[in-house]
């Protein structure tokens, strides 16, 4: 296993475009001729530069005899055709001609026509991975499925970024696999195990409990994989690795942890946290809230300011409603009230509500979370959330207050803050 090709840039730099297409070309040009190849891609809620990526990647793969990209959704909505196109920077009149033998495809993760069963992670396999955090709520063995199409292909490419990753430590590499393109079971079980352990003991950490079961499923996978992944900042690159899921994920999980971690010397008292617009829906806005509670001090505040969410979640939130927004342990220690709502929805409440104890019917979340969005009052409260209304908050009268305790990110979800030791 190795890294088969990679370009870095010095911090603050960013990699120069030439430095981008000659680590593509040096890792794929002529790997794959006349093969039949799936490149897994990202949705708009990742930042990446996708369209220069997409052409430059087609212009090196010209001599494939299928390549498709599929988008890595995970539970998140499929994408219009529109919205598909916009995403790879291409129009619709370029789609059905200088791209019209290119497949842009979605997983469908609640589609069982679609998936595959390729092997089962045992409920013992899981114990060991999850150590002293296993948990009877994580179930039994866990089925290992995947969307049918990885099987079809000759070799898949995993096209995506990492980043600081609240479920799985960093994010990338065979995530995109599990649970980018798999059954619910995997979505659910990693994210639930990430739950336990707790976003603190996750977060920024490259080898994580949940980490080591993705990579376990993906030893179900037959199909040869090979990862691009990428380190990106300022909406430029970084890095850029090469080489097989392991080797390549490794390197650039190591770059992030140096260009994605804003180290602070003392915890915040107060943070606005603004999500920006490609965060669509509290499921993926929450992230602004993620990122930063390593940096908030016990009795503090993040208040995630999203002018323009309107909604918590396109394909969860009826579950969301019931469960609202609690520590891990007010689910934990009333199973018999919670148990029966997908786990997955479950992690996503206890990692925007924090870390906390619940004990004698009261809970005590560490710190507080107000939402300033497009979302109701009477919403938040039934969420257990704190509300603020967007309209008074003036982000410039945020600015420049840290030595008093308080702190404005303007681009929140990707940046990880953490108190120095």
């Amino acid at each position: 296993m190795s890294v088969t090709a990679q370009a870095t840039a010095p911090a603050p730099h960013l990699l120069p475009a030439e430095s981008i297409r000659q680590t593509l070309e040096d890792g794929l040009y002529q790997q794959f001729t006349n093969a039949k190849v799936l490149v897994l891609i990202p949705d708009h809620t990742r930042t990446i530069p996708l369209p220069l990526l997409f052409r430059q990647v087609v212009d090196i793969l010209a001599d494939t005899r299928q390549l498709d990209f599929m988008v890595a959704l995970g539970t998140h909505p499929p994408l219009s055709e529109e919205s598909l196109c916009h995403l790879v920077g291409i129009t619709v009149d370029e789609r059905h001609t200088t791209y019209r033998h290119i497949g842009l495809l979605n997983h469908a993760w609640d589609d069982p026509g679609q998936l595959a069963q390729i092997g089962v992670l045992e409920k013992a396999q899981i114990q060991q991975i999850a150590g002293d955090v296993w948990h009877p709520s994580l179930g039994d063995d866990t089925p290992v499925r995947i969307n049918r199409l990885a099987l079809e292909y000759d070799h898949i490419i995993i096209l995506g970024p990492t980043f600081p990753h609240e479920v799985v430590g960093f994010s990338g590499g065979a995530k995109y696999l599990f649970p980018g393109i798999s059954g619910m079971e995997m979505i659910n079980t990693t994210h639930w195990l990430g739950a336990l352990i707790t976003i603190l003991g996750t977060i920024g950490i490259a080898h994580t409990p949940v980490r080591a079961m993705i990579h376990a499923a993906a030893e179900c996978l037959a199909t040869p994989v090979t990862l691009v992944s990428m380190v990106v900042v300022s909406e430029g690159l970084a890095g850029m690795f090469v080489g097989d899921y392991l080797s390549a994920w490794e390197a650039a999980a190591a770059l992030s942890s140096e260009r994605h971690i804003q180290w602070v010397e003392k915890p915040y008292q107060r943070v606005l946290s603004h999500a920006p617009a490609m965060y669509d829906e509290l499921w993926t806005a929450a992230k602004a809230m993620y990122k930063m509670e390593p940096a908030i001090a016990d009795g503090g505040e993040v208040i995630v300011y999203a002018p323009h969410l309107e909604t918590v979640s396109h394909v969860h939130g009826r579950y969301i409603y019931e469960a609202g927004y609690h520590v891990r342990d007010y689910y934990l220690k009333q199973w018999d009230k919670f148990g029966h709502l997908p786990l997955g929805v479950l992690a996503h409440g206890t990692h925007l509500r924090g870390s906390g104890v619940y004990e004698n019917g009261i809970e005590r979340a560490r710190i507080k979370v107000t939402l300033a969005t497009q979302i109701s009052r009477e919403d938040c409260e039934r969420l257990a959330l704190g509300y603020l209304d967007p309209a008074a908050i003036h982000p410039e009268a945020w600015r420049g207050r840290e030595a008093e305790g308080v702190l404005y990110v303007p681009k929140a979800g990707e940046m990880l803050y953490r108190v120095r030791p």
